[in-house]
């Protein structure tokens, strides 16, 4: 069997802006701003590009360095208590 080393096509949506060689940003068709990493990974989605940009960079840094405490909870167990 012969194989390849292939990576997958990653596809840059349509008047996405390369962020700090990082990462891309871009309006959607409802008005909202998303994020990708370079690899394709989709990031974070919010109302304007600025704190899409400042937030998807937090991520990827938290990714990097690990997440400070008190950054990340459970909200929820999801354990049904009581009889339904």
């Amino acid at each position: 069997m012969i194989q390849t080393d292939t990576k997958p096509e990653v596809i840059i949506p349509e008047g996405a802006e390369l962020i700090d060689e990082c990462f891309y940003v871009w309006e959607t068709r409802y008005g909202l701003f998303s994020s990708m990493t370079k690899q394709g990974r989709k990031m974070l989605t919010g109302a304007t590009k600025d704190n899409v940009t400042i937030m998807t960079r937090w991520h990827l840094k938290c990714e990097q360095e690990g997440w400070p405490e008190g950054s990340t909870r459970v909200v929820n167990n999801g354990i049904v208590s009581g009889k339904l």
